[in-house]
Order: C-alpha cells, then sequence, then structure tokens
C-alpha cells in the first residue's frame, strides 16, 4: 500500500499471499477498495469520524514533527529521528511509501512495527470502521496513530502523504514544529497545475502559534509560504535568514541565532541533503525539543534512509565489472532531476550510466533534461512488479530519443559497455522501481 493505495509488496522471496502477514493484509486492503471508489480523495472528515471512534489517539501522542514539502521530506523525517534517537529519545515515526516490506512505514519508539502488531491494528480498525466510506492511506493512518497512543515515546515524527491541507496526517491539531522541504511540480493532477498553487496546499499544515522550519525554496514558493505563514499565524525560521548553512572544511555548519553547531558530512550522499539536515535541526529547535550539540553531530552523520543515493553491494551491485559503482535513487519529479543532474556534474571523473523507470503521469522529459547531458548511456526500464510503471516507449520518448531498451534492470546492466575500468551507474526514476531493485539486491 502506497500513498495512492497499491498494494503492499511482499517480502523479498516469496510469492505474493504466500506469507500470512501478506495474505491477512490483503485481505484487509481489498476490503478496504471497496469502501471508497477514489485510491485518492484528500480530505480529513473520513478519517476524524474514525479517530473519533478510536478515541481519538491523535491526542495522545508525544510533541509532533509534521513535514511537508516535493523532495526531501523523508530524508529530513530521518534526519530528525536520527538526531532524537543519539539524544537518547525515543521515536515514532510514520513515513511513507514503503519500499521492501510494509512494516517500514511505521516505526514505534525506535523500532518497525511487528508483523503482529501490524496486522491486529489493521483487523481491529477495520472492524471498527465498520465498512463507513474510507480509504486506505486514511486506515493506515489511523493504524499508526492507533499504536503510537499505545507505546509512550519523547518524540513523533509525520510524513505528509500528498500535499498538507487536505492530507490525512493533517488531522493533528498543533504539533510541536512543522517543517517544509523544497517545494517543485508533482502531482499536478492532484495539487495543482503551478508552483505557487502547490505551494498553497503544502502551507496547509501550519497551524497558528506553531512555528515552521523552512529551507531553501524558490521565490514563488517562498512568497506564498510566507503569506500563507501571516496569515495563520505560524512564526517562521526560514533558510538564509534565520538560520544558515556554510562549509567548515571537513563537513559544514549550521548557524542561527542562538549558536554555531559544527556537523561532519552527511550520511545521506549530496550536498543537497545538508538541506535537509539543516530543516531537520531547525525544527527540533523550533519545537523546543532539548538536543546537545554532539547529539546533532552523531545524529547527521549516523543517518540511514532507503534509496536516496544509496550506494548498493548487492547481487545487482556484482554483476558489475570491479571498480563499477552501482548506486540508487527514489527520485522522480523535475525537482529531483535538477538534484540528480547536479549531483551526476560531480562525477566527471568517470563515466555515469543512468536506469530509469518511472511512475505514470509523471513529468518524464522534465525529470530527464538536467541529467542527459552528464549520461553516457541511458536505459529505460519496467519491472515486471513495478507499480503503476510508465512504458518504455514513453521513457524513450521523453529522453529525445536517447535511451535504449532495457527492458529490466538485470538486462540493462548486462548490457552496459564495458570499455571503461571504472564507472558509475545511477538507477532512478521511481520509488516503486526502488523497491524493486532492493529487493533484487537483496537476494
Amino acid at each position: 500500500m502506497s500513498k495512492d493505495g497499491a498494494l503492499p509488496q511482499t517480502p523479498p522471496g516469496e510469492r505474493p499471499g504466500a506469507h500470512p502477514l501478506s495474505s491477512r493484509i490483503d485481505g484487509v486492503v481489498a476490503r478496504l477498495h471497496g469502501l471508497h471508489p477514489r485510491l485518492i480523495d484528500l480530505s480529513l472528515e473520513r478519517l476524524q469520524t474514525l479517530l473519533t471512534k478510536l478515541r481519538n489517539p491523535e491526542n495522545r501522542l508525544p510533541p509532533v514533527i509534521h513535514v511537508a514539502g516535493t523532495n526531501g521530506k523523508g530524508s529530513t523525517c530521518a534526519f530528525v529521528r536520527s538526531i532524537a534517537e543519539a539524544a537518547g529519545m525515543r521515536v515514532h515515526v510514520y513515513t511513507s511509501p514503503h519500499l521492501v516490506r510494509f512494516n517500514e512505514r511505521i516505526r514505534i519508539a525506535g523500532e518497525l512495527v511487528t508483523d503482529d502488531a501490524l496486522v491486529e491494528a489493521m483487523e481491529t480498525i477495520e472492524r471498527i470502521n465498520d465498512n463507513a466510506p474510507i480509504t486506505v492511506f486514511e486506515v493506515i493512518t489511523a493504524v499508526a496513530f492507533h499504536l503510537f497512543a499505545q507505546t509512550p515515546a519523547d518524540l513523533c515524527v509525520l510524513e505528509v502523504g500528498l500535499g498538507g491541507r487536505g492530507d490525512a496526517t493533517n488531522v493533528i491539531a498543533r504539533p510541536a514544529a512543522c517543517a517544509i522541504t523544497s517545494i517543485s511540480l508533482d502531482h499536478r493532477d492532484l495539487l495543482g497545475a503551478t508552483l505557487d498553487v502547490i505551494a498553497a496546499e503544502k502551507a496547509g499544515i501550519l497551524k497558528p502559534g506553531v512555528s515552521v522550519a523552512v529551507g531553501a525554496q524558490p521565490p514563488e514558493v517562498l512568497e506564498v509560504l510566507l503569506a500563507v505563514a501571516e496569515k495563520t499565524g505560524s512564526p517562521v525560521r526560514l533558510r538564509n535568514r534565520d538560520w544558515h548553512l556554510s562549509d567548515n572544511g571537513a563537513g559544514f555548519r549550521f548557524q542561527d541565532a542562538i549558536e554555531i553547531i559544527d556537523l561532519p558530512p552527511t550520511g545521506l550522499p549530496g550536498r543537497f541533503q545538508r538541506d535537509n539536515a539543516g530543516i531537520a535541526i531547525a525544527a527540533l529547535r523550533a519545537a523546543g525539543i532539548e538536543v546537545p550539540n554532539r547529539a546533532f553531530a552523531d545524529g547527521v552523520a549516523k543517518v540511514e534512509w532507503p534509496a536516496r543515493m544509496q550506494r548498493l553491494t548487492g547481487r545487482l551491485a556484482s554483476s558489475l565489472p570491479p571498480g563499477w559503482e552501482l548506486w540508487l535513487d527514489g527520485g522522480h519529479n523535475p525537482g529531483a532531476g535538477i538534484v540528480l543532474g547536479e549531483h551526476m556534474s560531480k562525477w566527471s571523473d568517470q563515466p555515469v550510466h543512468l536506469i530509469v523507470g518511472m511512475k505514470q503521469a509523471k513529468d518524464s522529459a522534465e525529470f530527464l533534461r538536467p541529467m542527459l547531458p552528464y549520461a553516457a548511456t541511458v536505459w529505460a526500464v519496467m519491472e515486471p512488479g513495478q507499480h503503476l510503471a510508465l512504458p518504455i516507449e514513453a521513457i524513450i520518448a521523453a529522453s529525445g530519443g536517447v535511451a535504449r531498451v532495457g527492458p529490466t534492470v538485470a538486462n540493462a546492466l548486462a548490457a552496459l559497455p564495458r570499455r571503461s575500468a571504472s564507472a558509475r551507474v545511477l538507477i532512478c526514476g521511481s520509488l516503486y522501481l526502488a523497491g524493486e531493485v532492493l529487493k533484487q539486491d537483496l537476494k
């Protein structure tokens, strides 16, 4: 199950439905799909009704940091969790989508939800909902809140699923702080066709008197965010105004009106991750969470988040010649394409081969354009298990005819020209593709 209600991916090495957990979840999901005709319906009323029947677990959570944005919100949640845990805190986390196992979405006091707890909660909430109209994502959000309310913790981190204003996570009446990461064009059919309209949707998480940490943004986005914050009465902690990032030699430096914090390189590759780390630090400080500087440094260095410029070292990587590197990123929209292109530009010491598989309805040409100048070869793929995969022909057309037919990741890796002693291969275009790739690399 993803943000759009896709069915959960079966754990590696198992047939769909063969695992008791998979079968029981699949059964719940199949029944839930029949309760509401639309996979995505941005509204809060259905979930609020269900939460009332559950005695409002969303009001019994530890301090919440609510994170919205287009790119980087998952990474920012990972930085918040890593920093808080380095400070000795127990942290609940709710993110989406999952990549390999459904349990990745819900982390309870530092541990992924167990199979038994997840299935029991899903079936309990299905019974309490009693066939009322509701979307799958709304039910999973209720499941997360229900489980979080049962276990003590010091902090709760919530990632917005889609948009902000009408997203199911926005039932939280008063978070400790909000955060808004980089905003770019994505989900235009649901959020709007222009950046300013999308920004207004993302800003819908802002609450009166609740501070919001904002990272680097395009001017038109920033104008909207600041206007909404002023109207709402939300104090803003803005990058390059209220907090700053700079190089410090070995790593980088965070500075606000209170102090300077020297930090090591982030555990997630790419300079763009500094912005996400800075947002996380600013959000924790806005929430009034006491964190020693040592924990900021440890958390930034030790953070982990799969499929965000992740170097693979398993079965797929072993199919490449010695000295070659295999990288995976779930980036899939125009903003992510710009960031990945900038990253590829710094890989000029070796050839870079690009393997792309995308989801339907994505801005494929805009995503690919910034990367194409740095790619020695481009390959279009569509994995058999990839949810809502864009046809290979459409990816080739989006590349201006440059891309070659994979047709799968394994086929593309086998077909890569091996004339150079070293090279890098980047697989990207979809988090659904990333999940399929991680499964294959684990085998």
